[in-house]
């Protein structure tokens, strides 16, 4: 796996993924930054986020359950002095579907937090603190 950064300005700089996907990065206004992209350290946890729900997905398509949508919510706590690691992360995975089963759900969810999610698993052997949870919604019949 390969990628590269290039410097394009003040605290910007796009990051390209070696199979040529690229995204803005910058950095906060009071470090020069001008709000033209997520800052690194959201890239990371947004990397966690897809990483889990992309797990969490395969699983439950593996287990036929008939999911319509599903949605990570991330939450994180940083420590206050530099460097200003990750401390504390919560997953919170809203699966919407019919007929979804609860036990399969929480098996999808443990099994990416402690097996699959390469993210979590390197993060939380870092020291992070990482905690999931789950609710399954009914598709709107609208």
């Amino acid at each position: 796996m390969k990628a590269t950064i290039d410097w394009t300005g003040n605290a910007s700089f796009r990051a390209t993924s070696g199979t040529g996907h690229s995204v803005q990065l910058d950095g906060p206004p009071d470090h020069g930054g001008e709000n033209l992209g997520p800052r690194p350290m959201e890239m990371l946890l947004m990397g966690l986020g897809g990483c889990a729900s992309f797990d969490v997905m395969s699983i439950l398509k593996k287990s036929r359950q008939d999911v319509t949508a599903c949605h990570t919510e991330l939450e994180a706590e940083r420590a206050d002095a530099v460097p200003s690691v990750f401390t504390r992360i919560h997953l919170h995975f809203v699966v919407t579907g019919d007929n979804l089963k609860e036990n399969l759900v929480k098996r999808a969810v443990n099994l990416s937090a402690e097996k699959y999610c390469s993210a979590s698993i390197m993060l939380e052997k870092a020291g992070v603190e990482i905690t999931h949870s789950h609710e399954i919604r009914v598709p709107d019949p609208s």
